[in-house]
């Protein structure tokens, strides 16, 4: 096993002889292997324990062993003690999440402090087809049967060709000891009846089951690889950005095979999950236009003939403008300069920049969201309009309405910013001097 161990290592540059690498070893079967195979083969490795305090005096044997193992293997052990169940109450987890989330995160912790090059876990073939199996009972998509990879951010795990068996095999042959987690015995865990159950049943039915599922999984991976190929030019080609919108076309969907799948992996990163999917689709169907989907930060909004994503509204923000301010930001992004001008030093017949009579205004200023029942008198029309009714006639989408900002002078609204400005506050043949508000493109100003 040594042997097909570096072969492994070495073929498929998982680890580096010359790096020095952390090792997680909780002192079971497994991990005490993978210690005694990378000592032997030559790694610079040191341990890391943990110690989780769930099994009383049995905890604190598992850390005394493992640094015992370190003392025989002439490696340095780094040990710590976590509190889990006050993590788990906190938190909200489960036990083995709480557990999960706290050997993670100090993993990386003492990885970076030690400038190691990694951290090594003792996860196997075995371990990997539980992994896909309990992705499979909880639902999941063609990622979800690719199970764990040898290399991912700083965790590496060079035993993943290996059975349980042939680990096991090994530490017999060696007359290695080693720690029984009892816990690893109780079946009302998902995965240990996976292990217990369902593993010895498939072995029995067909020792060649666990290979073949492997060699299934592998296939799977490599198809996902395909789709996942496809699935970019498909973005590429048919998702274009509006500002700091995403935008999809109807039409990009229509009579597509798998657009199930396309939209839940273009939305998924945004938060949104695949049950999801089906009412969207159901929404586009019957272009229910003005209808909006929430995940965490962000929303999604049935428009007219296509789907906008954008994040969702945060507090409304009040900026206060004077007329010495020579610009404001708009969302943390949105940049405008602002100046005094002679009216004959400008044109700009654009939407997005205000020119405003300076004369004609009460500062400061005030940007502020658009509310309901806000009036004004848009360019070119001598009565007033509902800006509600203004922004339905400008068929501005519902996720874009929530974003429009006012900008006003006392109570009168002078520009609806980036759409259209108040035609009482317009320059005239009377203007002396002009307020210019300008909406800047990277950095450039006036």
């Amino acid at each position: 096993m040594l042997e097909r161990f570096i072969n492994h290592v070495r073929k498929n540059k998982i680890l580096d002889v010359q790096s020095p690498y952390l090792v997680a070893v909780s002192g079971g079967v497994d991990s005490v292997v993978l210690a005694h195979l990378l000592t032997k083969a030559g790694f610079k490795i040191s341990i890391a324990h943990c110690n989780f305090q769930l099994r009383g005096a049995a905890s604190d044997a598992d850390e005394l062993f493992v640094i015992e193992l370190g003392v025989e293997l002439g490696v340095h052990v780094h040990t710590k003690n976590f509190d889990t169940h006050a993590y788990m109450d906190k938190h909200g987890v489960s036990l083995q999440m709480a557990a999960r989330e706290l050997r993670y995160s100090w993993f990386e912790e003492l990885n970076s402090c030690l400038r190691a090059d990694g951290v090594l876990v003792a996860h196997h073939a075995d371990d990997q087809i539980e992994t896909v199996m309990l992705n499979l009972l909880r639902g999941t998509g063609i990622e979800g049967v690719y199970g764990m990879s040898s290399k991912r951010d700083f965790i590496r795990r060079p035993l993943l060709p290996f059975s349980r068996n042939e680990i096991k095999a090994y530490l017999e042959r060696n007359g290695l000891q080693w720690r029984e987690d009892q816990s690893n015995a109780k079946t009302i865990y998902k995965r240990n009846f996976i292990r217990h159950k369902f593993l010895p049943l498939l072995l029995e039915f067909d020792p060649k089951g666990p290979e073949l599922i492997q060699y299934s999984f592998d296939r799977l991976k490599d198809t996902g690889k395909a789709f996942f190929h496809f699935f970019d030019l498909w973005v590429d080609e048919n998702v274009f950005s509006d500002e700091e919108y995403e935008v999809l076309p109807f039409s990009s969907l229509a009579g597509l095979p798998g657009k199930s799948s396309l939209l839940f992996y273009w939305l998924r990163k945004k938060g949104f999950v695949y049950a999801q999917i089906e009412d969207i689709l159901y929404a586009v169907e019957r272009q229910e236009a003005g209808r909006q989907f929430l995940s965490e930060g962000w929303l999604l909004n049935i428009d007219r003939d296509c789907l906008i994503l954008g994040k969702q509204t945060e507090e409304a923000e009040r900026i206060e403008i004077n007329f010495a301010d020579d610009g404001f930001v708009l969302g943390g992004k949105q940049r405008y300069s602002c100046a005094q001008l002679n009216k004959a030093r400008v044109l700009d017949h654009s939407a997005q920049n205000a020119l405003l009579d300076f004369d004609l205004l009460e500062f400061p200023l005030v940007l502020r969201n658009w509310k309901k029942g806000d009036k004004f008198m848009p360019l070119g029309m001598q009565n007033f309009k509902k800006v509600s009714d203004f922004l339905i006639d400008k068929k501005v989408p519902l996720i874009k309405k929530n974003e429009v900002k006012v900008m006003c002078s006392g109570d009168k609204i002078v520009w609806l910013v980036g759409l259209r400005i108040d035609d009482r506050f317009k320059i005239s043949n009377r203007t002396k001097k002009v307020f210019y508000v300008k909406k800047l493109d990277n950095e450039k100003s006036f």
